[in-house]
């Protein structure tokens, strides 16, 4: 049985219910769409009480399928004022799916400032607050509600940035030895969390009834032929060897790494903080480092890692590909030490480190501190979790720091800070920021991989190659799946219908899988429309318009009137 669970954060009122039959054709990032489209006026405030955050487990949720223990969380964004998916690892998004919890909703807001923790277990759901967690570091919360109950529950919270309600917080959620960190980053969210008064969500899956499925073998041997199909993918081995920081020596390469505030798309030290660097040392120092470990149980591919200092003390857990370039080169930043101290910095302070090392490279270009100071760097990052003046304002993100300190280069679509793919150098990427609902965020459709086949630099094909690519991590997102998993999918679409028919039988349209990511995107869309956050009202920034990018000096000249023909665009049903 799946439920829908609401929390009233006024009363405390906790409501159950049983998921409708429509309800359950829904997971994910489709789930969290509909619910905002159905219940959130689209121009309400963003930290107001007609804002709701949604917890959405996938499709697959529950399912013995690899990188199923992703959780999405949504709500209508604090930076893009639109409809707002973010999606996490950790082990607290398979323990709420083991409960049978579909979506778990919360509404209204507190009267004062509250320091909130939602407990769920098999036969229980309290709201209680625990005012001791109040401006506590993300890992000071996280040993604090171990403490009170236990080493075996999952952990989802807020940092101290996410409490004072700055629009780059995140919401954080950790596996099961407190080791990863992992972060539903984008968009603002964990200030929408803080405006409910909740600081964490403890859940206890210990007696959760065995799930049901409607074609057990048919689900097994599908995931089964999933995973080797993975495990014979190169992309895979490189991934678990060298992590995502394994694309930082091509994106150099290729002319598309942010570096300086993205006023070059190369950097002189790209190769001491690259992919094979990082493993490097991280072999070298052995201690509590780790290559090759998994975000989420059961994950097949196991791109993260532990990087520890030069005793072999872990550092950050886990270091990635878009932390390394917005907290290293878009700052001018070269050593990867720093870099990943900067990265453990956000995740204590509960904020985007996207977010939060473009604030910052604006702040640079302002002359708060120079590019390359590495000190000025953390000590503004902590300077957000003081919640000082001028941690505030990094804090709200990078068009804030912008507007304040007075800054016109700020790379930023729709409220959002541009991730680690300058759209000058790669134009697929630029399709997809100002096209996407989800605003400047490369997990909405990243053209990267397209390198091989697609000039990054030229327009063919790329609005086209942006709609395929849209739909798909819109439809992987409402399943559960991580986003890594798509290359099996692409060469046996097969797999997708049978791990559906192998959970739900008939009760879901499996003909056509893809057509989930398209409702997604339309739902998506008509909410935005309905928000006045369409993609003519946000273009790229002006400044990528004008300025060559060194070293390919290409500038991103695809117009706004061909970017919307993407909607127009029809791809076969087979077509991944």
């Amino acid at each position: 049985m799946e439920w829908i669970v609401r929390v009233n954060t006024a009363t405390g009122e906790i409501v159950k219910k049983k998921a409708t039959p429509e309800e359950m054709t829904w997971g994910g990032r489709l789930l969290i769409a509909k619910v905002l489209l159905r219940e959130v006026p689209p121009t309400c405030e963003v930290l107001g009480r007609r804002n709701k955050l949604i917890l959405a487990s996938g499709l697959l949720a529950d399912a013995p399928v690899t990188t199923t223990g992703k959780l999405s969380i949504g709500g209508k964004s604090p930076l893009t004022r639109g409809v707002k998916e973010s999606n996490v690892g950790g082990y607290a998004g398979k323990k709420l799916a083991r409960l049978g919890i579909r979506a778990l909703i919360f509404e209204d807001i507190p009267s004062e400032p509250r320091s909130g923790v939602l407990f769920i277990s098999n036969d229980k759901i309290s709201l209680v607050d625990m005012p001791g967690l109040k401006g506590l570091l993300v890992s000071e919360t996280i040993k604090a509600l171990r403490a009170e109950y236990g080493s075996d529950v999952g952990i989802i919270c807020i940092g101290p940035a996410g409490e004072m309600l700055m629009y780059g917080a995140g919401i954080a959620v950790t596996d099961g030895r407190d080791v990863q960190v992992r972060y539903a980053a984008r968009g603002g969210l964990g200030a929408l969390m803080g405006s409910k008064g909740v600081k964490a969500i403890v859940i206890n899956d210990e007696g959760a009834p065995r799930p049901k499925y409607a074609d057990r073998d048919l689900l097994l041997k599908a995931a089964r032929e999933l995973v080797q199909d993975l495990l014979a993918d190169p992309k895979t081995e490189n991934r678990n060897t060298y992590g995502t920081p394994a694309i930082l020596a091509l994106a150099n390469q290729v002319g598309l790494l942010p570096t300086r505030n993205f006023s070059s798309g190369s950097f002189e030290h790209a190769d001491i903080i690259c992919g094979e660097y990082v493993r490097k040392l991280i072999h070298e120092r052995g201690g509590e480092g780790r290559s090759g470990t998994p975000c989420v149980a059961g994950c097949a591919i196991m791109c993260s890692n532990v990087f520890p200092n030069k005793d072999g003390k872990a550092i950050v857990a886990s270091i990635q590909y878009e932390n390394i370039v917005l907290l290293g080169s878009n700052l001018g930043i070269g050593d990867i030490d720093d870099i990943a101290e900067l990265n453990d910095l956000c995740n204590q302070v509960g904020v985007d480190a996207i977010e939060i090392g473009a604030a910052i490279g604006v702040a640079m270009e302002a002359g708060v501190i120079p590019f390359g100071d590495a000190e000025g760097a953390k000590d503004l990052i902590r300077q957000i979790g003081k919640g000082t003046y001028l941690g505030r304002i990094l804090g709200h993100g990078a068009i804030a720091t912008g507007r304040i300190l007075g800054v016109r280069r700020v790379p930023a679509v729709k409220g959002q800070a541009i991730p680690a793919y300058d759209p000058r150098a790669l134009k697929g990427n630029g399709v997809t920021y100002v096209t996407s609902p989800m605003g400047a965020d490369h997990t909405a459709g990243n053209a990267f991989e397209t390198l091989k086949y697609i000039n990054p630099i030229g327009r063919e094909k790329q609005v086209e190659s942006s709609r395929r690519l849209q739909i798909r991590a819109a439809l992987l997102d409402s399943l559960g799946l991580c986003l890594f998993t798509r290359p099996p999918f692409i060469r046996k679409p097969h797999l997708l219908r049978d791990l559906l028919r192998g959970c739900y039988g008939d009760t879901i349209d499996v003909e056509n899988p893809k057509r989930i990511g398209e409702e997604t995107l339309e739902t998506e869309r008509e909410f935005n429309r309905r928000a006045g956050v369409s993609e003519e009202f946000y273009p790229i920034p002006e400044f990528m318009e004008d300025e060559p990018l060194p070293p390919t000096n290409s500038v991103f000249d695809i117009p706004l009137e061909e970017m919307q023909k993407i909607w127009d665009i029809k791809l076969p049903p087979t077509d991944l």
